[in-house]
């Protein structure tokens, strides 16, 4: 079983700690953030970075739709890790300064894939989906924070 990885960046004309707390902000600018492929969005515990439990269903193809109950976590400075208990996805946002009032916004999902044919189709597929899915997402953070 091959781990499959989708990785989607972007500058934001924002500074990290802005663009980090719109992230982290589960219960208020998360819900905001996101295109159509999200839908029943739902904080459960907490709202706000670490302890949050957010509940989403992510339609990544016009057939594949995934249930997510994500546990969320700052391991360190400007990273929030949203862990998913229905799937071994692990998601993780990093936010770093990009010069005079910029950061930098990195996202990176990565699963375990199926195996066989299906598989390859997934590793080979899924990455540029997801990609997509995360661009309109940065987008969306970026029209967010840049109008401040």
């Amino acid at each position: 079983m091959a781990q499959v990885e989708a990785t989607t960046e972007r500058i934001i004309a924002a500074d990290a700690e802005t663009v980090f707390d719109t992230l982290a902000d589960y219960s208020g600018a998360r819900a905001k953030l996101l295109p159509e492929h999200f839908s029943e969005y739902e904080v459960r515990e907490g709202g706000d970075g670490e302890g949050t439990l957010v509940h989403w269903k992510l339609q990544a193809t016009s057939k594949r739709v995934r249930d997510c109950l994500l546990e969320v976590t700052e391991p360190t400075d400007g990273q929030l890790v949203e862990k998913d208990r229905n799937s071994s996805m692990v998601t993780t946002w990093t936010v770093t300064p990009a010069g005079e009032g910029s950061a930098k916004v990195v996202v990176t999902s990565v699963w375990t894939g199926a195996t066989g044919i299906g598989g390859f189709f997934e590793r080979t597929f899924a990455p540029k989906g997801l990609g997509r899915i995360y661009d309109a997402v940065l987008a969306k953070l970026a029209a967010e924070v840049e109008k401040g």
